[in-house]
């Protein structure tokens, strides 16, 4: 989720009734009932007008945001045009996440069946770094950040501090 849907979430997310919940004690006790009601509608439809224009907002600026990475990187149709070179990428890009993936699942075999037995402390270390970023990549944030204390359990116990 990134920076401007944050600002949408929020914006939209209520605003005009928790406006209303913090100055309604501040209503004159001289207000009707009805009064009250109408200017808390009033605040709401308010709100609510902000709420929209700042979620117009967000989209705009993320729709600018998606052209001007278009406009600089280009797309996977600018590298049709490319002769020979252009398909081979388009491929090579198209297998990025299974071959990482499917390798890192294939360390990870060789390493917890015994086949590479010996791993010094630089291709431990890499092996790790591995796992969280393509399974981090794969698999989400949310998901590592689940399976981190199990991670650190099992550092502790390998390198003896627990």
């Amino acid at each position: 989720m990134n920076l401007l849907t944050k600002v949408a979430d929020f914006f939209t997310g209520g605003l005009g009734s928790t406006i209303v919940d913090t100055v309604k004690d501040y209503f004159p006790p001289s207000m009707s009932d009805l009064e009250k009601a109408e200017l808390a509608a009033r605040i709401k439809d308010a709100a609510d007008k902000q709420a929209n224009e700042a979620a117009r907002l967000v989209n705009v600026a993320q729709a600018e945001f998606n052209l001007r990475i278009k406009d600089l990187e280009g797309t996977a149709k600018d590298l049709n045009n490319v002769r020979f070179v252009g398909p081979i990428v388009i491929f090579l890009r198209g297998c990025q996440r299974p071959v990482w993936g499917y390798a890192t699942l294939y360390m990870n075999f060789m390493v917890f069946s015994g086949r590479w037995p010996q791993l010094s402390e630089m291709q431990e270390s890499a092996l790790w770094v591995i796992n969280l970023l393509v399974l981090g990549f794969l698999f989400g944030e949310r998901a590592i950040k689940n399976i981190m204390p199990l991670i650190e359990r099992l550092v502790k116990i390998k390198l003896g501090l627990q």
